[in-house]
């Protein structure tokens, strides 16, 4: 299951899948979601605010002013001055982030009404009552300034007490305008101004606060529907937002507000458009506006006991003259605390001056419904890319590509805000890009496992830890099949194994092979060497495969050199054994044969099953010298080319043979130490005896080679004396009978 799931293909299928449910929730309203892409515009906001526009004041009902004129609702008498004073300054539009919604109850008439019945009482009731009604004094100051606007909010619809009144009715240039009111903003209920201040304002719109699911309002309908639609036996109007009823009051009060769908529109359109003279106003499908935030300085505010009190400098009236101005509250106790994204307190008056800044400035955001296609062609294209790379790349390199895609995202997305005002999410496509990685990271590590496990259980026997972690850096060369490459093949086995095995039992005999197995294949791992197989009482092993070894000829030379050595111990065991018991002592001697040339290496058998070997003639060649150690008294042969790769080492040429099964004959190598033992003068002396018998061998000058054979015995001490027995059999044949004229120095063998 787990190979399956590590299958490179099944790998790019699960990335696949992954992708295409990425591309369809592309579009995902998720609360998480939303978060991740509010805080990436609002960062965008931050870093590349909108710039400031003079044209726009803010009267705040601050703290000081709260100090200095009393507690709030003022009497309206108090209201009165301030539009007043606001229109004589030259003030060209008056806007009320504030709802009168009932009588003022500071009104002469209002406190006449509520006094005790006491002595003398009713002639200042009279009097009280022959003073101006401060609601009639706002009402009259409002008229008389012709440039108010009013405004109404939300509220319970058991608190509704009338409809909102509209001073100016907007025009719609659609065939269907069922679906603008469906999708527009509608509250259940609304809290207006008394009729006689909205009657006679120059307009009214509404300060309805809608925040995202994190509190922070970054869009603000531009209109709202009321009462909300299919309401029994009710029609419902459209109202302007506060913002932009002013807006239309500055330019013209007598316009009207003209909304049409874009026929032909671009693609980065808005679905809507509102027109009001000269400006056009995008629109998204829901009547939203995505607000183009700046940073409104505190110096921007003008208390308003310095406009009621008539203390105003200079500056202030310059501030006022010929500007919209808003009049709301920065007092905490007022309740108009708003979040945005460039501050999360800060007094709601501030979203109305930014869409009147925006919309005059012609600046805004924009994200049209072709956006959420553009994300998902991003992510698909992008995530593609990622798929086809996976299998193919380092994950260090994949994960430093996938890291400047990202990047690339990002900044495209703040790009493409800083220059058409569009909100790209980069947010989400590179959480999909972050997530494909993690999962090709996961499965390739899985696979990787799974490529090193199979090649731990292939070869886990048979070649050294330290070889092994090289080999499973590189599993991809663990598969069915192979290659043709040079090796050092060496193949061993134990003399005289069946009359050995005679005297044991069965588990004796295992015991024993174990005992020549064991130190045998320590040495092969522990030279890089990979063992093939073990065949009975033999073993073959060769270098240079899996892995490269470029000193394979001398690796398997040294570890011929270490093989009866690394049997002392056995034997001396075995000694020890049979004279405890009373019986003759079987001691194990090793035939070695090494040859090097081109073999075929891999992984070879069935697709179920499969071994890792090697095949070749210099393969059979080496097991062929193996089997001709006994016939020349030796424990090492090794072939010509072996020999050629280490000239520096102790090598004795012992003869030129025809092995069984082959034609040509070859040159072979006996081998007796090291580079050390090379170098000494009494190998030297020997090696020369030797070379000089075969020499007059070859040549049949029997005498002389018989002379050097003597020389070259003594010479050579415990060493090799099987062997110059046999060369002086031999020249004692020859003696007797001379070879044929066509003789070349070549032996050929009689058995394998």
């Amino acid at each position: 299951m787990l190979r399956f799931l590590t299958n490179k293909w099944v790998h790019i299928g699960v990335l696949v899948l992954l992708l295409g449910l990425a591309v369809f929730y592309s579009g995902s309203n998720h609360e998480i979601r939303k978060r991740l892409q509010f805080a990436t515009f609002d960062t965008y906001n931050r870093l590349h605010p909108r710039p400031t526009l003079d044209k726009v004041s803010i009267i705040d009902i601050d703290e000081e002013s709260l100090v200095k004129l009393g507690q709030f609702p003022w009497p309206r008498n108090v209201m009165a001055d301030l539009v007043t004073n606001l229109k004589e300054m030259g003030a060209k539009v008056i806007a009320f982030d504030v709802v009168f919604a009932e009588s003022d109850r500071t009104s002469p008439e209002h406190i006449a009404n509520n006094l005790p019945d006491v002595e003398n009482i009713e002639s200042i009731k009279e009097e009280l009552k022959k003073l101006p009604n401060n609601d009639k004094v706002f009402s009259d100051s409002i008229r008389d300034a012709g440039n108010v606007v009013t405004g109404f909010t939300r509220a319970r619809p058991e608190e509704s007490l009338r409809m909102p009144y509209q001073n100016s009715k907007p025009t719609f240039l659609m065939r269907n305008k069922d679906d603008f009111f469906k999708h527009t903003f509608t509250a259940p209920g609304v809290a207006t101004n008394l009729p006689e201040f909205s009657s006679v304002a120059a307009g009214n719109g509404s300060f309805m606060a809608t925040p995202d699911v994190d509190g922070i309002i970054r869009q603000v309908s531009l209109f709202n529907v009321y009462p909300p639609p299919n309401e029994k036996g009710v029609k419902s109007n459209l109202f302007p937002m506060l913002g932009l009823e002013a807006l239309r009051v500055y330019i013209n009060a007598k316009a009207r507000f003209l909304i049409k769908s874009r026929k032909d529109k671009g693609n980065l359109d808005t679905n809507y458009v509102t027109r009001i003279a000269n400006f056009e106003i995008p629109i998204e499908s829901d009547s939203k506006l995505w607000v183009y935030y700046r940073d409104i300085k505190d110096e921007e505010y003008i208390s308003a006991h310095e406009i009621i009190n008539k203390t105003a400098s200079p500056d202030i009236q310059e501030k006022i003259k010929d500007k919209i101005i808003f009049i709301g509250t920065s007092a905490e106790g007022l309740r108009d605390i708003r979040s945005t994204p460039l501050d999360i307190f800060v007094p709601g008056v501030e979203v109305h001056v930014n869409v009147v800044e925006q919309i005059l400035q012609g600046k805004y955001l924009k994200r049209p419904d072709i956006i959420i296609g553009v994300e998902a062609t991003i992510i698909g294209v992008v995530g593609l890319l990622i798929i086809l790379l996976a299998p193919f790349i380092n994950v260090i390199w994949l994960g430093v590509f996938t890291i400047i895609l990202m990047g690339g995202m990002f900044y495209g997305s703040y790009q493409a805000y800083i220059l058409e005002g569009l909100l790209i999410d980069p947010v989400y496509p590179s959480a999909v890009l972050s997530i494909l990685f993690l999962v090709s990271s996961l499965l390739s590590y899985a696979r990787s496992e799974v490529d090193r496990r199979q090649v731990r259980d292939a070869f886990g026997h048979y070649i050294s830890p330290e070889f092994m972690e090289e080999l499973t850096k590189s599993p991809e060369l663990l598969k069915l099949g192979g290659d043709t490459r040079e090796l050092t093949v060496m193949f061993t086995d134990i003399r005289s194994f069946t009359k050995i095995s005679e005297k044991l039992t069965p588990e004796e005999l295992i015991q024993l092979m174990n005992d020549f197995l064991t130190p045998m294949s320590d040495l092969v791992m522990e030279s890089r060497g990979t063992i093939d197989k073990y065949m009975g009482d033999a073993m073959m092993a060769f270098w240079n495969a899996p892995l490269d070894d470029p000193n394979h000829a001398r690796h398997a030379c040294l570890t011929a050199l270490k093989m009866n050595e690394a049997l002392k111990p056995v034997n001396e065991a075995l000694q020890k054994r049979g004279d405890e018991e009373g019986t003759e002592p079987l001691y194990l001697n090793a035939g070695i044969g090494v040859n090097t040339g081109q073999c075929s290496v891999g992984n070879m058998g069935s697709k179920q099953r499969f071994a890792y070997s090697a095949l070749g003639d210099s393969v059979n060649l080496a097991s062929r010298l193996e089997g001709q150690t006994k016939a020349y008294g030796l424990n090492i042969l090794i072939g010509e080319e072996t020999a050629k790769q280490v000239d520096d080492l102790a090598l004795l040429e012992v003869d030129l043979i025809q092995v069984v099964g082959r034609e040509e004959p070859v040159r072979v190598y006996t081998l007796v130490g090291d580079a050390e033992f090379a170098r000494m003068q009494e190998f030297k002396a020997w090696q020369a005896a030797h070379n000089g018998m075969l020499a007059a061998y070859r040549i049949l000058d029997l005498s002389c080679a018989a002379q050097d054979c003597k020389e070259a015995k003594e010479k050579a001490g415990e060493q090799l004396q099987a062997f110059y027995d046999i060369y002086q059999a031999r020249i004692a044949e020859f003696t007797k009978n001379p070879p044929p004229n066509d003789w070349g120095g070549v032996y050929v063998a009689k058995s394998k």
